[in-house]
């Protein structure tokens, strides 16, 4: 049961597991199939074990974590996810086609090449249009992406753990803004450019970048946040605007529209987010656990290595605002 769990530093240590998976194997959900806990992970029971509250009316301070030194054990995983949580409010959950696992910090990948085009019709006896697969002569290195944070053990301790929460969240958007815009870079390379027609941005320039997919369907667009207030002042799109469940705007012609200041006031980028981008990690969030676990919050370090990799270059193409 969740209640004789040892827990020590050493759960975060383990090869190719993360510390919940860890606890996990020790305290297997199913278990708790038909219980009062069933909808909590292994974390959370071990946050009711130890009476930590994480919000809510009566949420706990910081110090919490630290009534003994097992519970303190807890207190890196809080942190983590409360970042980890911020890095996925950020748009790069929207623009990803697949996440990769590289066991080192370079990934080769492979490349597309194609003989003619599908519509192309052979006769018995001749060779069929050839679509071929090879590994890239290209790698790309995973850049390491993290920040050093300087706290002091008393100042936070006795903070309300919802508040350090929405710090953390903070850190970890922010962090996620700065992937974000590596992203972005990588779906700009290769893409084709389509200038706008006049000059400054019309609606009828969204609908010919709309127009230039063939194969992919421009299912979402990225824009600054000058020229995402651009399109929305536009009458064609106030006549017709919708929401999707995340509250995303989407355009009349059902392309959603995301603001980014990731991006420059003289590019929109159209693209297919199921083909165009692929993300490259060779680990989850790394943390300096022990300091955490020891009240060493002078210094300690989130961090995580990453690279973007076009997939199919065809699936995303610029519209140029600089004429």
């Amino acid at each position: 049961m969740y209640n004789d769990i040892k827990l020590e530093k050493g759960l975060y240590n383990l090869a190719g597991k993360s510390f919940t998976q860890a606890l996990t194997e020790a305290d297997p959900d199913e278990n708790y199939a038909d219980s009062s806990l069933a909808g909590l992970d292994a974390f959370e029971r071990q946050l009711k074990r130890f009476d930590i509250k994480i919000c809510g009316s009566e949420c706990d301070k910081v110090e919490k974590f630290f009534v003994t030194t097992e519970s303190a054990v807890l207190f890196p995983e809080f942190v983590k996810r409360a970042i980890t949580q911020g890095m996925e409010e950020s748009i790069l959950t929207d623009i990803v086609a697949v996440k990769t696992r590289s066991d080192c910090n370079q990934y080769r990948g492979y490349l597309i090449s194609e003989s003619a085009a599908y519509t192309t019709k052979t006769s018995e006896g001749n060779s069929l249009p050839e679509t071929t697969i090879k590994e890239s002569p290209n790698s790309i290195s995973l850049l390491k992406y993290g920040r050093l944070i300087t706290a002091s053990y008393e100042a936070v301790r006795l903070q309300r753990l919802d508040v350090f929460a929405v710090t953390l969240r903070s850190i970890g958007k922010k962090l996620a803004d700065a992937i974000t815009s590596s992203a972005v870079s990588t779906i700009k390379t290769g893409a084709t450019e389509v200038d706008i027609a006049g000059s400054a941005l019309a609606y009828s320039d969204l609908l010919n970048l709309y127009s230039q997919f063939t194969s992919y369907n421009m299912n979402t667009i990225i824009a600054s946040p000058k020229n995402a207030a651009l399109i929305l002042s536009m009458t064609q799109v106030q006549d017709s605007i919708s929401t999707d469940e995340k509250g995303n705007i989407i355009l009349p012609f059902g392309t959603v529209l995301i603001k980014s200041a990731q991006v420059n006031d003289y590019t929109i980028i159209g693209f297919d987010r199921n083909y165009a981008l692929e993300m490259v990690t060779s680990s989850e969030l790394i943390m300096e656990t022990d300091k955490l676990i020891d009240r060493q919050l002078d210094a300690f370090t989130v961090s995580m290595n990453l690279g973007f990799k076009s997939i199919i270059s065809d699936a995303a193409k610029t519209l140029n605002l600089d004429k």
